[in-house]
């Protein structure tokens, strides 16, 4: 005998099922508990996901790229300019010592060749403070001999620079040419007699000024 299945009751044979084609639906967003991103997440990511992503893909859009061309071509711009400025602080700094030199030479030359037997002791005074090493040892050894000779022969003397230049500059010290025309009277003679002589000094730093540390007459 059929066994008949009264309205909103199931047989035990009878099996619920989805209509034919149609698949069960997945929800959007994932248990937070398990960390997983909702689907607003992963539509609209943060700027520095955005960066990273572009950083390990390469993809930089034209403004950032010219950017960044901007910001290395100002970094190349002010090492240059840096450069620059320490290179010409030395090419100033170095003419300075230059100059020094070289005025200290003829200032030197000078002083060694404008001797006047009136005023002799004030002359050898400043070859004196103007020398270091062992001229200046020398010289003052020889002061008050050459003082002496002066006074008693009545000896004037002036120096006058008409030539000077570096030789050679070696650190702190240099060696200058300098050619001096010298005009030599004795005593009441009227005409002084005039002599070229020709030196090369050594000037040699001594602290923030420069010295005559040798002489050397040339013939």
């Amino acid at each position: 005998m059929a066994r008949h299945v009264g309205a909103g009751q199931l047989s035990d044979d009878t099996v619920s099922a989805e209509p034919e084609g149609q698949k069960p639906t997945a929800t959007a967003d994932y248990d937070e508990e398990a960390g997983a991103q909702s689907s607003d997440d992963i539509d609209n990511p943060s700027p520095e996901d955005h960066l990273v992503e572009q950083a390990k893909t390469g993809r930089w859009s034209p403004v950032r790229l010219a950017a960044a061309a901007g910001l290395v071509g100002v970094l190349a711009l002010a090492s240059l300019v840096g450069w620059l400025s320490f290179r010409a602080y030395e090419a100033r700094e170095t003419a300075k010592e230059h100059q020094l030199f070289l005025q200290v030479g003829r200032q030197g030359a000078v002083n060694l060749t404008t001797i006047d037997y009136t005023r002799v002791d004030d002359d050898v005074a400043r070859i004196l403070d103007s020398s270091t090493g062992t001229f200046h040892t020398d010289f003052q050894a020889r002061a008050q001999p050459f003082a002496d000779l002066v006074r008693k022969v009545q000896t004037t003397t002036v120096g006058t620079v008409t030539e000077a230049g570096l030789v050679s500059v070696d650190g702190d010290g240099a060696q200058v040419f300098v050619a001096v025309q010298v005009k030599t009277s004795i005593g009441e003679a009227p005409d002084p007699q005039a002599e070229g002589w020709r030196m090369r000094i050594d000037v040699q730093k001594v602290g923030d000024e420069a010295k005559v540390s040798n002489v050397e007459y040339i013939p």
